[in-house]
């Protein structure tokens, strides 16, 4: 099977190769035969039923040295038709979850009946990671969603410590831990109020982040690997991108079931390809379903080939698509 997938991505050549999933995934799909194409949501139009994008035809490679800026080359850009002339469309670009990321969905999901959008964009829309979550209250810390100091001060009096972070935050940027003096909480809050219009997320402090936050992998509904995230020195966030590092590891009984209840529903919603987070082997804290990361260390560290797992799912569905209207036609 040979397909054509559009990459709606970053820019590539603002992206750390070594541990980019996107590239990962472009990589393992030239390797199979299909044809890439690269484009930046920003280039999405819509037109007559039609959502298109200037596109360009892209070749992926390691490149010989470190640094060496050569990882991939594009030919000159074309027209490219979404819904008639690609097979598969990735949705890979990074959040903030905006308007512009939202309404990137929009225009994908015009096209989804007849080209796979990975993940689904309706469903991506409707799931945002913080948010999602919310649907498993039983597996998740302590947790207030608020713009409210007076909440957050009661909160903070019931569970002594607190983490208090934006709602469509990602890459474990302005994460702040508040201790039971509450010191500062009230210019925290002031100056969340201030920057973001939403509400903001609080959760009590677990200790616990200190054994690591673990990224488990699901395809099609299905645990695929993960990788515990440890915190670097005098650090309470674990993500890769702010100095956390990452270690091999193995699911407990707990990440288990969690995995077991949120699995059928990821694959109903056509969330492919998710990311979760969960502390201390116990405490789910997001599901991410945007731009999810960790293929590249969780093969590097139990040598799943993850990027290649998602390739299969991905065909797996293209091919029952096709069957599925091939036997419409036939009534």
């Amino acid at each position: 099977m040979t397909l054509t997938v559009a990459v709606q991505m970053d820019p590539l050549d603002q992206i750390n190769i070594a541990g980019d999933s996107s590239f990962a995934l472009m990589l393992a799909g030239q390797a199979r035969g299909h044809r890439l194409f690269h484009y930046l949501a920003e280039d999405l139009n819509y037109a007559d039923g039609r959502v298109w994008a200037k596109a360009h035809p892209v070749t992926v490679q390691r490149p010989a040295a470190p640094g060496a800026g050569d990882h991939f080359r594009f030919d000159a850009p074309v027209s490219l038709d979404l819904g008639e002339q690609a097979d598969v469309v990735l949705m890979r670009q990074d959040p903030p979850f905006d308007l512009g990321y939202i309404t990137a969905t929009h225009l994908l999901e015009r096209i989804a009946d007849r080209t796979l959008v990975v993940n689904d964009p309706h469903s991506v829309r409707n799931a945002p990671e913080k948010v999602f979550v919310l649907d498993y209250a039983q597996f998740m810390p302590p947790t207030l969603i608020t713009r409210s100091l007076d909440e957050a001060r009661a909160f903070l009096a019931q569970h002594g410590e607190i983490v208090v972070k934006p709602l469509h935050g990602n890459g474990g940027k302005a994460i702040f831990r508040v201790g039971s003096d509450g010191a500062n909480l009230s210019a925290l809050i002031e100056v969340f109020n201030q920057t973001w219009r939403e509400p903001h997320m609080i959760q009590a402090f677990l200790p616990a982040v200190a054994k690591g936050d673990k990224r488990i992998v699901l395809i099609d509904g299905e645990v695929a690997g993960a990788i515990n995230r440890l915190p670097g020195e005098g650090e309470i966030r674990s993500n890769l991108a702010v100095g956390g590092s990452a270690v091999k590891t193995e699911l407990t009984e707990r990440e288990r079931e969690i995995c077991a209840v949120l699995g059928p529903e990821l694959k109903r919603r056509g969330l492919l390809f998710v990311g979760i987070d969960v502390i201390g082997g116990e405490w789910l804290t997001e599901i991410n379903v945007t731009s999810p990361t960790g293929i590249v260390a969780i093969q590097t560290f139990d040598g799943t080939d993850v990027a290649g797992l998602i390739w299969d799912a991905i065909e797996r569905r293209v091919a029952q698509r096709a069957s599925d209207g091939a036997a419409a036609e036939r009534g």
